[in-house]
């Protein structure tokens, strides 16, 4: 039987197309199983924005399968952490949770070559929040 995981995160843009389909990529290739991951958007998008496709495509992580979401009071309830990517005030605030803001780029109507300096960006928040979750929750 799989170890229960260490932490739920819950990434949330508008259009949960572009930054929280990208983190949740990352988090979900670099940390397997050990995270638990969700993403969703406040006004979710009809599609994951295509150069945030292809630039996750060139690091190995495939994100093409990715459909934007409606973000839940559910899915916030069921998060310990919920990272938020320019939602502002459209993301319900329960106790006990972690929240974080990161204001990252819109990379919305941009080509791959816009794009890849935002998914760089992510990709270090990433790895900074497993090291953080790590330590926090005992790996």
């Amino acid at each position: 039987m799989p170890a229960a995981p260490l932490a739920s995160v819950l990434f949330v843009c508008v259009h949960n197309a572009g930054r929280s389909q990208m983190a949740a990529g990352f988090l979900s290739h670099l940390a397997g199983d050990r995270i638990e991951v969700r993403s969703a958007g406040s006004i979710p998008g009809d599609q994951v924005n295509p150069s945030a496709v292809e630039a996750m495509k060139e690091l190995g992580v495939d994100i093409a399968d990715a459909q934007p979401k409606v973000l839940t009071t559910e899915a916030v309830q069921a998060s310990d952490y919920v990272i938020t990517m320019g939602c502002g005030d459209a993301c319900p605030i329960f106790p006990g949770k972690k929240y974080l803001d990161w204001a990252l780029e819109d990379p919305a109507g941009k080509g791959v070559d816009s794009v890849r300096p935002i998914r760089d960006e992510i990709k270090t928040r990433i790895e900074a929040l497993i090291t953080e979750i790590d330590t926090r929750h005992g790996a």
